[in-house]
C-alpha cells in the first residue's frame, strides 16, 4: 500500500488531495485500488498514513494475504475446482444489475468496431483502466441512458453489468477518468467519421453519393464562458436566453450519420455549406455529388459553389419565390405522385437550372389552419383598438395607437397583408381617432392558392418531378437524426462550459446515434419495427446477479449469472442474432458467508397472530 496524491486547482489555488491505495495483478497487469479517501492532510498526517500503509504491507506479507485475499487464504484469482459441496444454507442471490440493454449496447459497439479502433487509436499504458475501455462506457450511458458524466460514475455503471462485461472495476472509473477520456478521443474525430463511413458501408452499403444536409443547435445551461463557440442566436430549441452552439449534420439517403461539423451559435446555416463541402471532399475525395439541402441554407453563393465542384444539388427555395410561379400554380395539369401529393415541372430559368412545384394536402391542411389562426388574432386585435378609441374619455396618443397596431401585425406576420389598418382624425370623438381597416381580396386569393404548395430547385436535367420530390423527401431523415440526438440520446442541454468538453460531449453524441441507427437497421431487417428506445426497456429487464454459495470446507464461491429472458424477450433476441450468456465470468472464490436465515415461508405470520398484534 502506499499515498497517492490528486492536485487540484480551485479559486485559483492547488490543492493536495490524497487517497491509501493499494497494487494488485490483473490479467492485464498491476492495477490500483482505492481503500481509503484521506482529503487533504498535513505533513505530519502524510507521514503517519505512509507508516501505517507499511505496516499494512509487511503484516499482509507475513499472512499472505492482503485486504483483497480471501479469510482463508485463497485468493479470489485461485480457479475453482469443476466439483465442490455446496452448504444449501448459505446461498444467496446479491447484486440484481442491468444486462440485456448493456450487453446489446455493447454488441452494436463492437458491431461498429470502435472497440478495435479505440484500442489502436488509444494504447494502453500506465493506467489503471484502458482508455478504450473508459470511451466504450461514455458511449453506452450515452446510448442508453444519456446524462452527464457525474450520472455515469455515481449512478448508471454502479447499477449494471458493464463492468463485469469489461472486466473493470466501478470504483475505478471516476469523474476524472471520464473527463480525461473525452480529451482523448475529441482529437480522433476525422479518424472517428472515416472508421464509421468504411464499417457502415460494410455493413450496409449505403450510397454516399447522395448526401443529406442540415443544421441545428441546442444551447447551453450556464453562461459558458469558456467557449468562443457559445453565442445566442436563432434557436430551433425555443430559448433564446440562452448561449448555443449550431450543429452541421451530413447523413446518407438511408440516415447513417457521415460527418458533424460545430458552427458559432450565431452562425448563419447559409454560411456553413462551404464548410461542410469542404470536410466531406478532404475525407472523401471530390467526386460528383448530389447535395440535398433545406431552403435556410440556400444561397445563390451556396449553390455556384457546388456547381463550379462539378457537383449536383436539389434545394428548397425561400417561399417569397412561388410568387414567380403564380401562374403554373393556377393553371396546367399536375402529376400525381402519391396520396395526398402532386408535382409539375416549370420549366428552367435563369442558371438552366429547374423548377419543380409541388403540392400537398396535409401541408395545405397546417398552413390554412395557421392563417385562419392568424386571421382571427389580427381581427379580434383590431376590434379591441377600435372600441378602446370608441369608448375613450380623453385624447389618445396617435403614435402609440399606431405602434399598438404595428406590434399586432408584428406578431402575426404570416397574415400581416390580409388587412390594410389606416388611422384618421375624428373629432366626433373623444380619443380624436377612429380605426380603419379594410380585407385586401388579393392577399386572399393567393393564400388560397398557394396554400400546400413549395418549390424545389435542382441542376440535374435527367430526372423526373416525381424522382425530384422522393429524393428532396428524404431530408426527414436528417430530421428524424436530429430528434432522436436532442430527444433520445439529450445532446441538448449541454453543461459542459470548455469548448473541448462540449466538442466531445457532440462528438459522443454522435458516436450513440450511429449505435442508435445500426440497431434500428438491424430491427428493420428482422422485422421488429423502427422503435429502438421499445427493444431496449423490453431487455433492460434482463438482469445479471451475484449468485454467491458456501462449500462444506468453510470456502465461498460467486457467480455471476444471467436472468433467464421470458418467452418474449426469447424472440427478440433471437430475430436480432444474439446468444445470451448464461454466466459472466468463471465461478470466483469469495470471503466466507454465514449461513442465510431460515425461509420466508417459516417466518411468515398466520392471520391469527395479526389480528392479535392489532394489524
Amino acid at each position: 500500500m502506499f499515498l497517492k496524491w490528486h492536485p487540484r486547482r480551485k479559486d485559483g489555488k492547488t490543492h493536495s488531495y490524497w487517497e491509501l491505495v493499494e497494487s494488485y495483478r490483473t490479467p492485464r497487469g498491476c492495477r490500483h485500488r482505492r481503500v481509503a479517501y484521506l482529503g487533504e492532510l498535513a505533513e505530519t498526517e502524510q507521514k503517519g498514513w505512509a507508516r501505517l500503509a507499511t505496516m499494512l504491507d509487511s503484516r499482509a506479507a507475513q499472512s499472505v494475504r492482503q485486504l483483497s485475499l480471501l479469510e482463508d487464504g485463497r485468493d479470489a484469482d485461485d480457479p475453482v475446482p469443476d466439483q465442490v459441496r455446496v452448504d444449501l444454507g448459505t446461498v444467496s442471490v446479491q447484486s440484481a444489475r442491468d444486462f440485456g440493454d448493456v450487453f446489446l449496447a455493447l454488441a452494436l459497439w463492437r458491431a461498429l468496431a470502435l472497440d478495435e479502433l479505440f484500442a489502436r487509436e488509444l494504447p494502453p499504458g500506465r493506467e489503471d483502466v484502458p482508455w478504450s475501455l473508459v470511451a466504450s462506457i461514455i458511449a453506452c450511458g450515452r446510448f442508453l441512458e444519456p446524462s452527464s458524466e457525474l450520472h455515469i460514475e455515481d449512478t448508471w455503471l454502479r447499477r449494471t453489468a458493464l463492468p463485469d462485461m469489461l472486466g473493470v472495476s466501478a470504483d475505478d472509473i471516476d469523474d476524472h477518468r471520464l473527463y480525461r477520456t473525452l480529451d482523448r478521443v475529441l482529437p480522433l474525430k476525422s479518424k472517428i467519421e472515416s472508421h464509421l463511413k468504411q464499417r457502415i458501408g460494410e455493413l450496409f452499403h449505403p450510397d454516399i453519393e447522395f448526401l443529406l444536409y442540415d443544421v441545428t443547435s441546442t444551447y447551453f445551461e450556464g453562461c459558458a464562458c469558456g467557449n468562443p463557440k457559445a453565442l445566442r442566436g436563432h434557436s430551433r430549441d425555443h430559448r433564446p436566453d440562452c448561449k448555443q452552439v449550431c450543429i452541421g449534420l451530413v447523413v446518407t439517403v438511408e440516415g447513417y450519420p457521415l460527418g458533424y461539423e460545430e458552427f458559432a451559435g450565431n452562425t448563419s446555416d447559409t454560411k456553413t455549406l462551404s464548410e461542410i463541402v469542404d470536410a466531406m471532399e478532404a475525407k472523401y475525395g471530390k467526386a460528383k455529388r448530389i447535395w440535398v439541402v433545406d431552403r435556410g441554407i440556400v444561397s445563390e453563393a451556396n449553390l455556384k459553389l457546388i456547381r463550379d465542384r462539378k457537383g449536383l444539388y436539389l434545394v428548397g427555395t425561400p417561399r417569397r419565390q412561388l410568387k414567380d410561379f403564380e401562374r403554373e400554380i393556377l393553371e396546367g395539369e399536375w402529376k400525381h405522385v402519391r396520396e395526398g401529393i402532386d408535382v409539375k415541372l416549370v420549366g428552367a430559368k435563369e442558371g438552366g437550372d429547374t423548377y419543380v412545384l409541388c403540392r400537398s394536402a396535409d401541408r395545405n391542411a397546417k398552413e390554412r389552419a395557421m392563417h385562419e389562426r392568424f386571421l382571427k388574432h389580427i381581427m379580434e386585435g383590431l376590434a379591441a383598438i377600435e372600441r378602446g378609441l370608441a369608448g375613450a374619455k380623453k385624447p389618445r396618443d396617435r403614435a402609440a395607437t399606431e405602434r399598438r397596431i404595428g406590434r399586432l401585425f408584428a406578431r402575426n406576420t404570416r397574415a400581416q397583408k390580409a388587412y390594410a389598418a389606416t388611422l384618421v382624425d375624428d373629432t366626433t370623438r373623444r380619443s380624436g381617432l377612429r380605426l380603419e381597416y379594410t380585407r385586401q381580396p388579393g392577399w386572399f386569393d393567393w393564400a388560397r392558392a398557394s396554400e400546400g404548395c413549395y418549390l424545389l430547385r435542382t441542376n440535374m436535367a435527367d430526372k423526373t418531378p416525381e424522382d425530384l420530390w422522393r429524393m428532396y423527401i428524404q431530408l426527414t431523415d436528417v430530421e428524424e437524426a436530429f430528434r432522436a440526438e436532442k430527444s433520445e440520446l439529450a445532446l441538448r442541454p449541454i453543461w459542459h462550459q470548455h469548448e473541448k468538453r462540449v466538442s466531445a460531449h457532440i462528438l459522443f453524441s454522435f458516436l450513440a446515434y450511429a449505435m442508435w441507427k445500426t440497431l434500428q437497421t438491424w430491427m428493420e431487417r428482422a422485422g421488429l419495427g423502427r422503435g429502438v428506445r421499445t427493444i431496449l426497456e423490453e431487455l433492460a429487464s434482463i438482469k445479471a446477479v451475484d449468485v454467491v454459495f458456501g462449500t462444506s470446507d468453510g470456502n465461498a464461491v460467486k457467480l455471476v449469472c444471467v436472468t433467464r429472458p421470458d418467452d418474449g424477450q426469447r424472440a427478440l433476441i433471437d430475430r436480432l442474432g444474439l446468444e445470451l450468456p448464461e454466466r459472466l465470468s468463471r465461478p470466483r472464490w469469495q470471503a466466507a458467508i454465514a449461513k442465510c436465515s431460515p425461509d420466508f415461508s417459516s417466518r411468515m405470520p398466520r392471520i391469527g397472530d395479526l389480528r392479535r398484534s392489532g394489524s
